[in-house]
Order: C-alpha cells, then sequence, then structure tokens
C-alpha cells in the first residue's frame, strides 16, 4: 500500500481561516499563518490554501498571508482561489505554493489546465472540484459552491486529466462539515476513472473515518480535512498512529 498523505486545509477569507457546512454558514477559526506553522510542526504531510471567495469576487488570490505562510512551514503547500492564468500560477509559485490549485478558472477557460501544465508540469496542476448530487448525478459547482455549472463532474474530471491535471483533489459539498465520512460512493467513482492521485475532501469526523477510507478505496492518494483539525478534535499525530495501528501505511 502506498503510503497516505495527511493533509489539513485552510478555507481562508478576509484574511482569516474560517469552515463551514455544505459550504454554508461560515465561522471564523484562526490566523492562518498561525496555523499553518502548527500543522507543519504537527506532522502533517501537506497543506492546502483556498481563498474561498477570490473567484466569487472576481479578484486576484492574497499574496501577503500567503508568503507569509509560505515561510513559515516546510511541507508541500498547494495555492488555489481566484486562478485564472498562467500569469496567476507564476504569481503564487513564487510566493512560495508549490501546487496550483484550479477550479472556476479553469471551468471559465478549459485551456487553462494544459497551458499551465506544459509550462510547469502536470505535477504543479491540481484539479480542484466542487461536486454535489443532482438528480442522481454528481454536477460540478463553481464560485465556492454558489453556481452549479449543469457539467457532469466524472466527465469533468476525466477530461482535465486528460489534458493535464496531475492530481485531483474531490470536495463533496453533500458531505462537507457534516463530520459523518468522507463521500466514499463519489470517491469510488472518481477513483475508477483516473490514474492520478484522487485527494478526498469534505466529511471526516473522526479518525474511523479516515480508516474507512482508506480500507474502502486503498487506492487514494489521501485525505483531505479542516475542522476535526482545526477545533483539535482529532491531532494529526494521534491519527496517524491509529491508521498505523489499522495497518494503514502513513509517515510519522
Amino acid at each position: 500500500m502506498i503510503t497516505k498523505r495527511i493533509i489539513p486545509c485552510l478555507d481562508v477569507k478576509n484574511g482569516r481561516v474560517v469552515k463551514g457546512t455544505n459550504f454554508e454558514g461560515l465561522k471564523d477559526v484562526e490566523d492562518p499563518v498561525k496555523l499553518a506553522s502548527a500543522y507543519s510542526e504537527s506532522g502533517a504531510d501537506e497543506l492546502v490554501f483556498y481563498d474561498i471567495t477570490a473567484s466569487h469576487e472576481q479578484r486576484k488570490l492574497f499574496t501577503d498571508i500567503l508568503e507569509a505562510a509560505a515561510s513559515n512551514i516546510f511541507i508541500p503547500l498547494t495555492v488555489g482561489g481566484g486562478i485564472n492564468s498562467v500569469d496567476d500560477f507564476e504569481r503564487v509559485l513564487r510566493c512560495g505554493a508549490d501546487k496550483v490549485s484550479v477550479n472556476s478558472g479553469a471551468i471559465r477557460r478549459p485551456d487553462l489546465i494544459p497551458e499551465a501544465a506544459a509550462k510547469y508540469g502536470s505535477q504543479c496542476v491540481v484539479l480542484s472540484v466542487d461536486a454535489k448530487r443532482v438528480n442522481g448525478t454528481f454536477h460540478v459547482f463553481q464560485n465556492g459552491g454558489r453556481i452549479d455549472t449543469g457539467l457532469d463532474a466524472l466527465e469533468w474530471i476525466k477530461d482535465g486529466v486528460a489534458h493535464g491535471a496531475g492530481e485531483v483533489v474531490l470536495n463533496s459539498i453533500d458531505t462537507d462539515g457534516v463530520k459523518q465520512g468522507f463521500d466514499l460512493e463519489m470517491l469510488k467513482a472518481v477513483n475508477a476513472i483516473v490514474r492520478v492521485p484522487v485527494i478526498a475532501s469534505g466529511g471526516a469526523g473522526s479518525a474511523a473515518d479516515f480508516v474507512e477510507l482508506f480500507h474502502e478505496i486503498p487506492e487514494i492518494s489521501a485525505g483531505l480535512a479542516a475542522s476535526i483539525f482545526h477545533y483539535g478534535e482529532v491531532t494529526i499525530h494521534d491519527l496517524k498512529e491509529e491508521l498505523r495501528r489499522e495497518g494503514i501505511q502513513v509517515r510519522l
């Protein structure tokens, strides 16, 4: 079994980390630079930063907070929010990001994925997909889950990977913040159609949810979570110890 990654996610709005449920009801959590540093020191394998209102507000992604956070951590950093061009890739990479996450920008202009992959390599391009069930199918949503694009999520992901995305973050809006477990049905459907790393996001409420994820879908590369880490409900160290006891390979 490939070593599994545990990835905290920082959703940033107005310079603060926030968290909600089903992408709604956002509550203030913590200073992002302070939280990023704490996760880096506590054994997180990677860190994800999302400027969650950049696309909706049609502005560029923050850079001051990003630079401060990147200078204080020693693990890979993926950054997303307001990424609409190859120039945006360049800007956040110069600020310290290791990978760049595209979502709404790629929906508006799909050529962004192959353009970025050609310049920086597929390993740098992360396709982040906010998906939700609509009439029995998985639809892609954009602008922080505000707009139903009507796109079939499975087809969108398959196409994005074919055109250069080297990793997929699947954010299930249905399970986001609910803390009842990852969306295994949706994750299995995505995992079956791509051969790049897939990161599960949305729904983790306990260490047992990660155990279930990696046992049910052994090919899944990583589990991403926010609330349970932010509020100290589960520590990364304790989670990894539990995973190891369950026979799941992690980096301690």
